[in-house]
């Protein structure tokens, strides 16, 4: 969690089913099989000792310093140095008043800076630096924010339209800053990496846009160099910044890229076609596959696993969404291409019908946070677009709502966890190659999800249960093949609650399958926290509770249980059906950080924000692939 110091006052501190075709809301989603039991929930507040291969590592994947063309017109002044600093447990000072710092620190983090015009802005804040007298320097600099949010638009639409001449009659200085920055920011990384200890990653943002919405990618390298940025300027195709990337690992690079904010891509992200409105081939999606292995679901502009009208059967579907696209206040109405859930559809109806599967990626979180810190703490919350909504007050009222974003809906999210056997940059980056990655909300729950034959007699939480689950079959992010006649995939799951956190809801299965061109999904409620009773006829549970006072911005664990473990079969399996699986696993309701700044300025919270969240997690999804032996 985070706390402000130096003397500052201290923040506050079932089973659904769900199928356009298939009706089997029926089974509880528990199976007994021969030589089994009946799946049940485990408690404790410790997990178990054991000669573990792996281990969970935290971090942000997604990061901004003053570098970044917005994050220095929203007032941050904060370096790549600073980012680190702060990421290692060190105080850092908020543009918009206080200082905090992370009790606990993370284990890596990818300052992303936007590649276009890096280091530009603030670089034309210095009187001496030609790039001071462009006329267009002088309106993002403006410390009136509805004077600077207006040019950041502008620089913004100017990006999107590739106009590397922005900064004319400077265009050689722009340039040169832009080098020079990337530079810095690469030796500033090599200088943070600390391997054992500490991984500081390489990368930056591509910012695409498409037919109205964004696509932007993190690029992230292995090692310890990487060449000058690839620019939305250059191209706003992914598929050149794929043959970019593509010659960076022919040149000795390890390197790969991560589609963010799918949820404000206007269904631009998980397409059926390629950039050019071309069908798909074979080689097209395996060089996607091969450049981007993981997909960020959750961010503080939202998160992307589900949409309600995607999945209007998912009572937890409607969580933390992003209804405009940001600096407008134009709605997003296009959800279909746009959700992590609806991507692995369309890729096993693709694989159905094509033969291939576009969409067969793992997942991750990150803040996308402009502050140089990740703001991912529900009650010491401290927003991510610097002097716009830096205090309560300012995020409450939407003071400055310059660049026409309500920041009142913007999240405290979101963290990459990935299982890892070191903590280096081979480490953590292979973690992401092979997708044994799961991301959350901000608590930093461990969860554990394997899949194989013999899963159902893994004795999960008990010593060594995990070493027997990898020789056994293959963790999040794996594949198995068609399995013997007659039988059935089983799957050992293990969620931890956050030690400083709240107690758990429920670990759920999410089934994804498309079976003679109709795609299904199926929601598994697998352990439930608590002594709850499901519902006779359709085995749904009872609701957790909810301990939550609004006024006082409080909660209890009373709730819920602090370890979840389940052993579980697909009571729907079809041997001949290409499926996904992944986990959800959700906390007790606890107060959203709305609520902790509603009580601080004694205030009720607003009618159209909600009182209480369950935070969660996601993990990437284990796939069945019958056509593979």
């Amino acid at each position: 969690m985070y706390h402000r110091n130096k003397g500052l006052v201290p923040l506050l501190g079932v089973l659904l089913m769900t199928s356009a075709c298939n009706d089997s809301s029926k089974s509880d989603g528990l199976v007994v099989l021969p030589g089994g039991g009946t799946p049940t929930p485990t408690a404790s507040p410790t997990p178990p000792a054991e000669a573990d291969p792996t281990r969970v590592l935290w971090g942000d994947l997604h990061l901004h310093t003053a570098w970044s063309f917005d994050a220095f017109v929203f007032t941050t002044t904060a370096t790549p140095d600073d980012a680190f600093n702060f990421a290692k447990g060190a105080p850092l000072a908020h543009p918009a008043g206080g200082v905090y710092q992370l009790d606990r620190p993370l284990d890596f983090l990818a300052v992303t800076d936007h590649s276009e015009f890096v280091g530009v802005v603030n670089e034309a804040a210095d009187p001496s630096n030609p790039l001071s007298t462009v006329a267009v320097a002088a309106n993002l600099l403006n410390p009136n924010p509805l004077v600077s949010g207006q040019a950041f638009l502008a620089m913004g639409a100017a990006i999107r339209a590739g106009n590397k001449d922005y900064f004319t009659p400077e265009r050689a200085a722009s340039d040169q800053a832009s080098a020079d920055t990337w530079t810095r920011t690469v030796n500033i990384a090599n200088r943070q990496n600390d391997p054992g200890k500490f991984t500081a990653l390489i990368a930056y943002e591509w910012t695409g846009a498409q037919n109205g919405g964004e696509i932007h990618r993190n690029v992230i390298y292995r090692g310890d160099t990487g060449p000058l940025p690839f620019t939305s300027m250059d191209s706003n195709r992914p598929e050149d910044l794929w043959n970019f990337l593509e010659g960076n690992r022919q040149s000795g690079r390890n390197v790969l890229a991560i589609p963010h904010n799918p949820n404000i891509s206007n269904g631009e992200m998980f397409g059926t076609t390629d950039s050019f409105g071309k069908k798909m081939t074979a080689a097209y999606v395996a060089t996607r596959s091969r450049n981007e292995p993981v997909v960020e679901i959750t961010q503080t502009k939202g998160t992307s696993e589900a949409h309600p009208s995607l999945s209007p059967n998912d009572e937890f579907a409607n969580f933390e969404l992003m209804e405009t696209f940001p600096g407008s206040t134009t709605p997003i109405t296009k959800f279909a291409g746009g959700y992590v859930r609806d991507a692995l559809k369309t890729g096993l109806a693709m694989q159905d019908g094509d033969g291939f599967n576009p969409y067969r990626f793992g997942v991750i979180g990150g803040t996308d946070s402009h502050l140089s810190m990740s703001p991912v703490i529900e009650k010491n919350y401290f927003g991510t677009t610097g002097n716009r909504d830096g205090t309560a007050q300012l995020r409450m009222d939407c003071t400055y709502c310059a660049t026409g974003s309500d920041f009142r809906k913007f999240s405290s999210s979101g963290l990459t966890a990935v299982w890892a056997g070191e903590n280096t940059r081979a480490g953590v980056f292979d973690a992401l190659h092979r997708k044994e990655t799961y991301a959350t909300t901000g608590p930093r729950m461990q969860v554990r999800f394997f899949g194989g034959l013999d899963m159902w007699n893994i004795p999960v939480g008990n010593s060594g249960w995990v070493a027997r689950a990898y020789r056994a079959g293959v963790p999040m992010g794996g594949t198995l093949g068609r399995l013997p006649l007659g039988r059935a995939p089983a799957f050992a799951l293990w969620a931890l609650k956050d030690p400083d956190g709240a107690n758990l809801d429920r670990i759920q299965i999410v089934k994804i399958w498309v079976k003679r061109g109709v795609t299904h999904e199926a929601v598994f409620d697998v352990a439930l926290g608590g002594q709850r009773k499901r519902a006779p006829g359709t085995g749904k549970p009872e609701p957790v509770g909810n301990t939550v006072d609004a006024a006082q911005a409080t909660y209890t664990n009373t709730i819920g249980a602090a370890m979840l473990a389940s052993n579980w079969t697909d009571p729907t399996f079809d041997p001949d059906v290409a499926a996904a699986y992944y986990v959800r696993v959700l906390e007790i309701p606890t107060p959203r950080w709305s609520t902790y700044d509603s009580a601080r300025l004694g205030r009720a919270v607003p009618a159209d924000l909600p009182v209480s969240i369950q935070e969660r997690a996601f993990t990437s999804a284990i796939w069945y692939d019958p056509t593979r032996r």
